[in-house]
């Protein structure tokens, strides 16, 4: 819903005591050659080589063309070649605009904030989203974790803003902040729902830190399979904060259990052949057949379960083994959970926020000794009060369900007015008579 991006705009100042904006890789798993833009709302600026091209003058109707050539990025606006660059940057004249991306052979995507676009390999575009922190926040949860309570949504705000700050240089050497897949967090699009939203509102200004005051690591995963990883198990590092604990939330979710079949002679040269294993000695090879986890570890006769979940593709490195009785040339591998099992297990956070338990509860219960941090430079009354209008929307959409919204919508006026008094620094106060005039979005 177009009418989301506009609120994202007024949160994002909310929170500015640690990033304002952040540049992020799109399409950072994908080969890009070409790639169309078409614009869903708001005006944009066409740079090329820094030097501008066309002022105000894309918007709803127009289509941007960029393809890799082995001298730069070709560049056509509405069939009518711009010629060729090495950078090309669309950039938003305001805060509600949102950007439609359309790479050939890959799903169409749609993000805010302005879109920077140059050469990688000499083969394929580099594009990259500079978006405002807390908006590009708002569009991982979307991307990361699934459910229906904003509690869920506002836990896994936190554990990604945490990480975000933390890891704020990881690509700094590539000319961004992050990437759009899983080797840092998942951003697939830009976020339009508002419980989504409400979530990351309600957790603003908080991260996760450790006694000493400082930011921790937060990894998390789907299911952590009744029983989490300590961080050595997985990563060379034993950190106090990422210690295993019991974890019955997890069980009978999506990702609680797995099978799987494996070829009984492939699954014992794997063995002899990649770790050396003399699998025939009698008690290697029953070991191997009949391994079993009641507890998670860490190894199988000295090899790191890590390596047999990549080798393998497993979903997790929590299985028993067992030869299957109606086909003894075969083993069975019965799994549980899905993810490397270290941190926060998603699916186990959904059912402790259904059972009632505290958003900060369910955080200490899968980061040992951490704490929640708020951020002493976020206005918790402008907090509220957005959290209270958005929580107004939610419940005029479930009594309207299929409703739409027009972008002059008297709740986005009221916004702006709130948004325009926290400018001249002044206090809200939610009886006071509107005197500004309605400000209307065409």
């Amino acid at each position: 819903m177009k009418r989301i991006v506009l609120f994202l705009c007024f949160f994002a100042c909310l929170y500015t005591a640690h990033a304002d904006r952040v540049k992020v890789r799109l399409f950072s798993n994908s080969k890009i050659e070409t790639l169309y833009v078409s614009f869903d709302l708001g005006m944009y600026d066409l740079f090329a080589d820094g030097s501008i091209l066309l002022e105000a003058g894309l918007g709803e109707g127009m289509s941007v063309e960029m393809k890799a050539t082995a001298s730069g990025v070709h560049v056509s606006v509405n069939g009518l070649a711009y010629g060729t660059y090495g950078s090309v940057v669309l950039r938003a004249t305001d805060t509600a605009c949102i950007l439609c991306l359309n790479p050939r052979n890959v799903k169409q995507r749609t993000y805010e904030g302005d879109l920077i676009v140059s050469i990688f390999d000499k083969t394929s575009l580099k594009i990259i989203n500079d978006v405002e922190f807390e908006t590009y926040l708002a569009g991982v949860v979307q991307s990361e974790i699934y459910g229906t309570q904003s509690d869920i949504f506002r836990i896994q705000a936190v554990i990604s803003r945490t990480w975000a700050l933390r890891n704020m240089n990881k690509h700094k050497s590539d000319g961004y902040n992050f990437c759009d897949y899983v080797h840092c967090q998942s951003y697939q699009n830009r976020c339009v729902r508002p419980d989504i939203i409400l979530g990351t509102m309600q957790s603003s200004g908080e991260t996760i830190v450790d006694k000493e005051g400082h930011l921790i690591e937060t990894p998390f995963h789907s299911n952590s399979g009744g029983q989490t990883c300590n961080s050595e198990d997985v990563w060379r590092s034993a950190l106090p904060y990422l210690r295993s604990v019991q974890d019955t939330f997890s069980y009978r979710m999506r990702q609680s259990d797995w099978t799987k079949v494996i070829d009984k002679n492939k699954w014992l040269n794997y063995f002899a052949r990649t770790h050396h294993l003399d699998i025939n000695d009698a008690n290697v090879r029953n070991t191997l057949l009949t391994f079993s986890q009641p507890q998670r570890v860490a190894k199988i006769l000295g090899v790191p379960l890590t390596r047999v979940r990549t080798d393998f593709k497993l979903k997790s490195t929590f299985f028993s083994v067992s030869v299957d009785p109606a086909n003894p040339s075969n083993v069975i591998l019965s799994g549980h959970g899905y993810g490397h099992g270290v941190g926060l297990s998603q699916e186990g956070t959904i059912r402790m926020v259904s059972l009632g338990i505290s958003y900060d509860s369910i955080i200490r219960h899968y980061y040992t000794g951490a704490q929640i941090h708020r951020d002493e430079n976020v206005s918790q009354v402008y907090v509220n009060n957005f959290v209270s209008e958005i929580e107004k929307i939610i419940e005029e959409d479930r009594a309207h369900p299929g409703q739409r919204r027009s972008k002059k919508d008297d709740w986005l006026g009221k916004l702006f007015r709130v948004r325009d008094r926290m400018d001249r620094e002044e206090e809200y106060e939610p009886n006071r008579q509107e005197l500004e005039p309605e400000i209307k979005i065409e």
